[in-house]
């Protein structure tokens, strides 16, 4: 699934004191994160918060207007966005969404045989392999997110990023989602995720970045998914609970957007 191997200690993308903004309107502030090799991070906080930009830079697409953004020489890096952005009525099966994610050398009706080969392999594992066939609006939002993931997965990643990848699926779906990536994560994929889900996700995963413009703190989530912590990100003041040792926030955090921070 992986190319040539990175030195553990090397990032595979480290972001340095980066700042980003639309007009007068700061987004992202003197942010500092490096994504090494093998790591699972999520990147937490409410809409607003920066959390999709950052992906941005990590991906690629967007470069800091202060700060700098490094990249590992040669590190393959796959996307999956968020599923409502997608244009779900394009007229286009399961098998060939997922081949058009390889490098073009050929127009898909040519994709050689090894290439179908690896979509039906990559299906197979995660799932949908007699969806093949299907339109892909006729998926279910559990079967939309593995075949996004076997999009990315083709490509063959060392990093992949994943903007809020459980948003507006149900409760089995995420878990579902989260056990997979889990799985993923255990065979040397790094992986980086955004979420506002403390409870259904975040508290799951073992590395949290605590986004709001800025970096308010990263860690476990026994670090991070604390009152002092929640509050200034959040802007509401928070209970946390203890349940198996996983942290538990009593209020739901589902609608939250942002507010001014308390002071």
């Amino acid at each position: 699934m992986t190319q040539s191997p990175i030195s553990a200690t090397t990032p595979l993308v480290d972001v340095s004191h980066a700042s980003f903004g639309y007009g007068h309107h700061a987004v992202l502030s003197d942010v500092s994160y490096a994504v090494m090799p093998g790591q699972f991070t999520g990147i937490v906080g409410p809409s607003g918060s920066g959390k999709t930009t950052l992906l941005k830079l990590l991906l690629g697409t967007e470069k800091p207007q202060r700060g700098s953004v490094t990249r590992a020489a040669g590190v393959s890096v796959s996307y999956v966005p968020q599923l409502e952005t997608v244009n779900w009525n394009f007229p286009v099966t399961v098998n060939d969404c997922v081949l058009m994610s390889r490098p073009a050398r050929r127009p898909i009706p040519r994709a050689s045989k090894a290439e179908r080969a690896e979509v039906a392999d990559v299906l197979e594992r995660l799932g949908i392999a007699d969806l093949g066939a299907r339109h892909i609006r006729e998926l279910s939002g559990g079967q939309q997110q593995r075949m996004f993931l076997a999009r990315a997965l083709v490509r063959r990643p060392q990093m992949l990023l994943l903007d809020e990848p459980t948003s507006g699926v149900d409760v089995q779906t995420r878990h579902e989602v989260l056990h997979l990536l889990d799985d993923l994560n255990r065979e040397g994929l790094a992986i980086v995720l955004t979420t506002h889900d403390l409870n259904g996700m975040a508290a799951h995963l073992p590395h949290l970045l605590a986004l709001r413009t800025r970096v308010i703190a990263s860690g476990p989530p026994s670090e991070v998914i604390v009152p002092a912590v929640v509050e200034e990100v959040f802007g509401a003041r928070m209970e946390i609970l203890q349940h198996l040792g996983i942290p538990v926030v009593v209020d739901s955090m589902d609608d939250v957007t942002m507010k001014p921070a308390a002071s």
